[in-house]
């Protein structure tokens, strides 16, 4: 039955010879630990644009509205970190979430944050569940159906309220507030 390499050709044994040479090669051991790193490009972060720390006046202006302190970049910055020092920044985190959503155009792209939203956010026992109302989750859920900007406003209203009502007086009242008063 098996006539053995004898009945390969010539030329089928030769590259048969080669491939055994490369594969030896790569199971011989290498002399140090290092020689197994097998190097890959390395993942360029984005560095953090810098923020331009506003004067007194332009912080006191984040007195009159939440709004007002979120539509300035170094406003949602300061607040992100207000909350992060109080383990609460999953609002902010949603919101911003919700935001970056809204300037999404490609459907798929869409559908794949829509999903990361609600899981993270608005699922039961998500890692970074929001506090809403069932109701809210429930027209959250279904408006998942149809995804449009629109998907998660009913939320982000709802989590905008909360964190307008609790902690942005807290945010306002913050040594880390004052301090942009001053100086």
């Amino acid at each position: 039955m098996c006539k053995g390499l004898a009945a390969l050709p010539q030329s089928c044994l030769e590259r048969a010879k080669g491939i055994k040479t490369k594969l030896g090669v790569l199971l011989q051991k290498p002399d140090n630990a290092i020689d197994l790193i097998i190097p890959y490009p390395e993942k360029v972060e984005k560095k953090p644009e810098k923020l331009q720390k506003p004067t007194p006046e332009e912080a006191a202006q984040w007195r009159e509205s939440l709004d007002r302190a979120l539509n300035n970049s170094y406003g949602l910055a300061a607040f992100r970190s207000f909350l992060q020092s109080e383990f609460s920044d999953e609002n902010i985190e949603f919101w911003v979430a919700c935001e970056d959503f809204k300037k999404i155009k490609n459907p798929v792209k869409m559908a794949t944050k829509a999903k990361k939203i609600y899981e993270d956010f608005i699922q039961s026992e998500g890692p970074r569940e929001v506090n809403i109302d069932h109701v809210t989750k429930d027209v959250t859920l279904r408006n998942l159906v149809d995804l449009s900007p629109t998907t998660f406003d009913l939320a982000q209203k709802r989590i905008f309220a909360l964190m307008e009502k609790d902690s942005f007086g807290r945010f306002l009242r913050s040594e880390q507030y004052q301090e942009l008063l001053v100086n």
